[in-house]
């Protein structure tokens, strides 16, 4: 097993990162903080939908044969399952867990945070990958992104 060169770079770093400082925010800068069962079983469903999404994305790529981390080069456009609906469900996955963890946390501190992570994600990743997919697959990559959003 390798250590990859762009190690820490990688998006489930940054979700963890993203999830220590909603937890910080949270403890030490509670900006309106709400504590109801609701939100509580809210973050949990969330939460819950949001790994059942990135499981299932994450079968795609193993189905399709080809790489799953980001900066790897596309051995196949995956246009099938949650592809259909969203060019990056592991991404939009990894925001409904840090939404649900947000609701959890129980401050709205927290829970604006986990907003900022597609932004993030896109900048670092996102934009990226689909320069990559563009360079692989030219008009069948082109004809994907004019009929299925990022987010």
């Amino acid at each position: 097993m390798s250590i990859r060169s762009d190690f820490p770079d990688l998006p489930p770093i940054w979700a963890v990162g993203t999830l220590a400082i909603q937890w910080l925010a949270a403890t030490w800068l509670p900006i309106l903080r709400f504590d109801a069962a609701w939100t509580d079983w809210l973050g949990g469903v969330v939460i819950a939908g949001g790994l059942a999404l990135m499981v299932w994305s994450a079968v795609w790529f193993r189905r399709k044969r080809t790489a799953i981390e980001p900066r790897e080069t596309p051995a196949a456009l995956i246009v099938e399952g949650p592809f259909r609906i969203n060019r990056n469900p592991i991404y939009t996955g990894m925001t409904a867990v840090l939404v649900g963890a947000g609701l959890l946390f129980g401050a709205l501190s927290s829970l604006a945070l986990a907003l900022l992570f597609p932004v993030i994600v896109t900048r670092r990743f996102v934009l990226g990958e689909e320069a990559a997919l563009q360079a692989a697959f030219g008009t069948k990559a082109q004809a994907y992104f004019a009929q299925t959003r990022r987010w």
